[in-house]
């Protein structure tokens, strides 16, 4: 992994907006209905292309895929794990979720139902057969992908590929126990893990579970939410066994998008955790207004050697375009406790984490956005390597 040892590196989450013309296509696929798969698989290419294209023409340094041939950054595995099955109309709310849907009824109420209206039907996963990944052919194409959009893009620095991390599918109804469950997902999706580092790429753990464990819930004591946390860090490791940490970036985030997120668990109260996880980058919210002022938690959170933050520079959930003074400050604060060298400026979160028509961030604003990351990042250089 590459780190900011002559400039500030940039970088983002990994999912964009797809193309419209994309979208129809992916529309027809998910619901069953009959679609030209040639034609997709070549769309999906070419969006590729276009996306990568687009991140190098903003000044991003460390690009990815867009997810562009994925429905959503964790509903994608359905077609790539065996052993599960999908129902419709079942409703499995993160809890940390409801604690705040219940605070603000009213709000939620018009804003979780602009989701009815999606690419993919909404579904819950259920665990009903032994688990096993089936991905492979769906991997490399994804592989194949990126890496023809990535032939002649000098200017990219590196190049990463997200996977999700085992938790949060849905229900289990086969294995003895959530444990034995969730261990057999891990070492399924450890195929992936292995694939898209032996190809050359860096590999993105998306996981919004480990804050979710966290989180306040009225049905658990914090007692049994910190165990949680802990053996969904074990496990997850276990899965990353033998993959060099530099190898590894890690997303977490607090899967709410829009909204008052009175809720969210401090981020000093999260990030010893993170730091378990074995990975070399860690990617986290900052432009969130809630947790904007959180930098001053990594005064007393010791980063260890050799480890990089990657904070949230651009809000995932607002189409203000962040002013490149502002990035470049808040990199300084962050440089200014941790080490130049060891930030590289990143997003809150994805821009389009479920496929969909009308993302919470207009794409045309996304690219603006990066401009100004890039921007921000060259402002923060200057200043730090005087």
């Amino acid at each position: 992994m590459q780190r900011s040892s002559e400039r500030i590196l940039t970088t983002h989450v990994g999912s964009l907006g797809r193309p419209h013309d994309l979208l129809e296509v992916i529309r027809e696929k998910e619901h069953g209905r009959p679609y030209d798969a040639d034609g997709y698989a070549k769309r999906v290419t070419t969006a590729v292309a276009d996306v990568v294209s687009e991140q190098v023409r903003c000044g991003l340094d460390v690009v990815t895929d867009g997810e562009m041939s994925k429905v959503s950054f964790l509903t994608y595995v359905k077609d790539r794990l065996a052993g599960f099955d999908a129902t419709q109309g079942e409703k499995l709310m993160p809890p940390s979720w409801q604690v705040e849907i219940d605070a603000f009824p009213d709000y939620y109420a018009g804003y979780l139902g602009k989701y009815k209206d999606q690419v993919s039907p909404m579904m819950t996963m259920v665990c009903t057969g032994p688990i096993s990944y089936v991905g492979q052919a769906q991997l490399q194409i994804d592989i194949d992908n990126l890496r023809a959009a990535l032939a002649g893009q000098d200017r990219v620095t590196e190049a990463f590929l997200p996977s999700t991390s085992p938790s949060g599918f849905g229900r289990n109804e086969y294995y003895a126990n959530y444990h034995d469950y969730l261990a057999a997902t891990a070492e399924a999706l450890r195929e992936e893990y292995l694939a898209i580092v032996e190809a050359g790429f860096l590999l993105q753990i998306d996981d919004p579970w480990l804050i979710e464990y966290l989180s306040e819930n009225p049905a658990t004591t914090p007692e049994q939410r910190v165990a949680d946390a802990e053996q969904h860090i074990e496990i997850l490791n276990h899965a990353l066994r033998g993959i060099p940490a530099e190898r590894i970036r890690l997303h977490t985030c607090y899967g709410l998008n829009h909204g008052p997120r009175i809720h969210d668990l401090e981020f000093r109260d999260i990030a010893p955790y993170m730091l378990k996880i074995n990975a070399g980058a860690y990617s986290f919210e900052v432009a969130n207004p809630r947790h904007q002022h959180e930098w001053k938690i990594w005064r007393d959170v010791r980063l260890p050697e050799g480890k990089i933050l990657i904070p949230g520079l651009l809000g995932h959930a607002s189409n203000y375009v962040e002013h490149p003074e502002l990035i470049a400050d808040t990199i300084e604060l962050y440089a200014g406790i941790v080490g130049r060298e060891n930030v590289i400026a990143g997003a809150d979160c994805g821009f389009s984490s479920r496929a969909s028509f009308h993302p919470e961030v207009h794409p045309t604003v996304v690219w603006e956005k990066f401009r100004a990351l890039s921007e921000g990042a060259r402002l923060a250089s200057e200043r730090l390597w005087p």
